[in-house]
């Protein structure tokens, strides 16, 4: 089995560095291999560092480690940059989260570095859920490979990408798409409320059908949405009356696809 990094050093914990950290030390990540740079971190944050013995801001000048992980929002890279560049030395492999920032921006701020990874991870990773993909440059070793691999299935599935500017097109899909799913269950509760259901009823009502969706597409992994969603739906039926509107002409599909190309392009427009 390919082994864990030695030293990885984590430099942003928010939500997303939090859930990776949190995934990693549950999937055997050894606490001593791991340091967490986060100016504010979250009492979440402390209380694991705390807990498990993992180093927090240990306020001295930092050996380069095996991996050094950016988790902080894109547009601080610029601010994050030189307090890291010293540490990301040429066989340190950087592993970014960091939408819309290229292999060239992060190699232009950290210009010691030479193995760079991007990687779009989501939201579910905070609970092993997560789907990620992710692109090496040709610099990176097999091991290091390796080392990514272990680290992001921890958080849920994950997949390569052989082209860096597919990162964009995951970003708008799987990296945002949670807040899609969100959207519209609160869209669902709102047509509730529209058709005269009391607020909470309405919403549970949209969270459960929801949820209750998710989960049996993940047990019935082997048959297709299309699939599922051609079995709850009876001809001249109630359901076939609502997709008749959801995949007409200004629908559900088309809407999203708009949507995508919109997450997608802001994504490339971050660039730089």
């Amino acid at each position: 089995m390919t082994q864990w990094p030695a030293r990885l050093v984590l430099v942003g914990a928010g939500k997303m560095g939090g859930a990776m950290a949190q995934g990693w030390l549950d999937a055997g990540l050894a606490a001593s291999s791991l340091t967490i740079l986060e100016p504010k971190p979250s009492r979440e944050i402390a209380s694991l560092a705390a807990s498990r013995g993992i180093a927090l801001n240990p306020g001295i000048a930092l050996p380069p480690p095996d991996m050094l992980a950016l988790a902080v929002k894109p547009q601080s890279l610029d601010q994050v940059a030189p307090g890291v560049a010293g540490i990301a030395s040429a066989r340190t492999l950087v592993l970014s989260i960091l939408a819309g920032k290229t292999v060239a921006d992060l190699t232009a701020r950290l210009p010691q570095a030479r193995a760079v990874v991007r990687a779009m991870p989501n939201l579910p990773a905070a609970i092993g859920r997560g789907v990620t993909a992710a692109f090496a440059n040709a610099n990176v070793t097999g091991e290091q490979r390796g080392w990514c691999e272990r680290l992001l299935r921890a958080i849920g599935a994950f997949y390569w990408l052989d082209d860096e500017s597919a990162i964009d097109a995951v970003t708008a899909i799987s990296g945002s798409g949670p807040a899609y799913v969100f959207a519209l269950t609160e869209a669902l509760a709102a047509a509730a409320e529209r058709l005269g259901l009391e607020p909470e009823l309405s919403m549970g009502l949209a969270r459960g059908t929801v949820e209750g969706a998710a989960e049996l597409m993940r047990r019935d992994s082997s048959t297709s949405p299309a699939t599922l969603r051609r079995n709850v739906t009876s001809p001249g039926g109630t359901t076939a009356a609502a997709l008749a509107v959801l995949q007409g002409p200004d629908g559900l599909q088309n809407l999203m696809i708009r949507a995508a190309a919109a997450a997608r392009d802001r994504a490339a427009e971050m660039a730089g």
